[in-house]
């Protein structure tokens, strides 16, 4: 949604580690219940979000350069912080925190459906694409969304709160950023602080081979959740046939390119079709 209003969000990677510790440090070493301390780190990952659209809109800056500097900067604190209360770079102990049973089964349970048993966090995926594609298609807000990724200057002219709106999605994809961590670290019950490095380049590539453009304007929800998944079922993939996982990130380059290359046609041939 944010890569449709126009903007990026290289943060969103770090920002998974970030909530994750913000929960695993208030349960374990504060003493909090495992709800509350998600609750204080879903705030923290909105101001954080907020943050960033407030100062991309603020500053007129591209929203690649504030947002890497966010991502530094979450990369530090996680580090800092990790190391100044733990003394360790990791934090682990969680399954002993009150609640921790309740959320987990919320957020890191598995499914029996049959013969079949799969993570809930599926679930938490086809719920989180089908409320955005809801609200692209059948809200104002969705209307709003593509007016101000593919034209900022008329859809200001018209009325839209361009402001208002990116802002809103900046802290759209900090939450969606929570929600992966926090199923993260009730999963696993520990959390690394280096930890979602990288995972920013690959949200964006699931995103583009989905068929949203780089430029805004143009994509879905429901597209974006198939590029998931078609990146998914490639990097296991590759695991499974045997071959070698050192030539992912080529198989990776290559799936990216092509589908900026299609993704251009597709654009060029919508915009023939207009005139």
């Amino acid at each position: 949604m944010l890569m449709i209003g126009g903007e990026f969000d290289l943060s969103t990677g770090v920002m998974t580690a970030s909530t994750a510790l913000v929960t695993a440090i208030l349960a374990t070493e504060a003493g909090w219940n495992v709800w509350l301390a998600l609750a204080a780190s879903l705030v923290f990952a909105l101001l954080v979000g907020g943050f960033n659209g407030w100062l991309v809109m603020r500053t007129g800056l591209p929203s690649f350069i504030v947002t890497l500097g966010t991502f530094l900067a979450l990369q530090g604190l996680n580090l800092g912080v990790t190391r100044l209360v733990t003394n360790t770079v990791q934090v682990s102990g969680l399954r002993s925190a009150e609640g921790y049973e309740s959320a987990g089964m919320l957020f890191a349970s598995r499914v029996d459906l049959g013969a079949a048993s799969f993570q809930v966090s599926i679930l938490w995926w086809i719920l989180a694409a089908v409320v955005a594609a809801l609200v692209l298609v059948r809200t104002p807000f969705g209307n709003w969304i593509f007016a101000v990724g593919g034209a900022p200057t008329s859809a200001r002219a018209v009325g839209v709160p361009l402001v208002r709106t990116k802002i809103l999605l900046f802290m759209t994809t900090a939450f969606a950023g929570w929600l992966v961590g926090s199923i993260n670290i009730l999963r696993y019950a520990s959390v690394q602080a280096n930890q979602g490095i990288g995972l920013e380049l690959q949200f964006i590539t699931a995103a583009v081979v989905g068929g949203c453009l780089l430029t805004g304007g143009f994509g879905s929800a429901i597209g974006a959740a198939i590029g998931a998944l078609i990146f998914g079922m490639a990097r296991q993939g590759i695991v499974y046939a045997g071959w070698d996982s050192d030539w992912f990130m080529l198989f990776l380059g290559v799936m990216l390119l092509a589908a900026v290359l299609v993704n251009n046609v597709f654009r060029r041939r919508a915009e023939r079709v207009r005139r």
